[in-house]
């Protein structure tokens, strides 16, 4: 049977999602759970491979079991033997081909940056602390200028397997949330970095800056890469 993973974590303990042997991953603690309550696994599949820090409120996965707990007490069975910064919050029956990577449509991330004087303690590993001034008109016109199919080569590292850098976003505000202002932007997918070195680049160029690296200039003209821990993977669609 295939199935259908709901999953939501807090990426600070972890070194990304991909395994990696001797480093704590999210897919490996996932991988373990799996062993544990299933007779067999094969074939996991995530619709986006997060960075070391970066959290998700909504991943999701695909596996095929053999055996174990039945999908009506899959999420429960795996959550006791995840560790307390995963959780599986839903586990539903998938069709057999179904692939959470390939078949994902668009997915969704929120960036966020915190904008009190000080700092504080419960928004540490949760977003950017930037008590600096912002001209929020110009990051709103900025996200404007991202709509559509660009050439987001400026905003992913040099070094990089990717080979195409066209990308198309459906949609990209900033939302002002009590102390915080937050990025929501969604896209048929992302390069690596992507949402990170746009904050960065959006909080120190200029909006016309930003829409002359849209034009697919180099990395080295754009901006800083804001940290991973203001970064959350919000949903997928398919």
């Amino acid at each position: 049977m295939r199935l259908r993973l709901t999953l939501e974590y807090d990426g600070t303990g972890f070194r990304g999602w991909a395994a990696q042997p001797g480093l704590r991953t999210v897919e490996g603690v996932l991988q373990e759970a799996l062993g544990s309550v299933f007779d067999a696994w094969s074939e996991l599949r995530v619709a986006g491979r997060t960075d070391t820090g970066v959290h998700a409120l909504a991943q999701v996965a695909s596996v095929e079991i053999e055996g174990g707990a039945p999908v009506e007490r899959a999420a429960a069975a795996l959550n006791a033997r995840l560790p307390d910064d995963v959780a599986v919050s839903a586990a539903e029956p998938a069709a057999p081909d179904f692939d959470a990577r390939y078949l994902a449509q668009a997915r969704s991330y929120r960036y966020r940056i915190y904008r009190r004087a000080e700092r504080s303690s419960f928004e540490t590993r949760r977003s950017w602390w930037y008590p600096h001034p912002l001209e929020e008109e110009q990051l709103a016109e900025s996200a404007d200028l991202l709509l559509g199919e660009h050439d987001f080569r400026a905003f992913t590292p040099t070094e990089t397997q990717h080979k195409v850098f066209t990308r198309t976003v459906e949609s990209a505000v900033w939302h002002r949330r009590d102390d915080a202002l937050e990025l929501e932007l969604t896209a048929d997918s992302f390069l690596r970095h992507m949402v990170r070195t746009l904050v960065g680049t959006m909080v120190e160029q200029s909006p016309q800056e930003v829409a002359r690296l849209l034009e697919g200039r180099p990395r080295s003209e754009a901006g800083t890469t804001a940290p991973a821990w203001g970064l959350y993977l919000v949903s997928v669609r398919y």
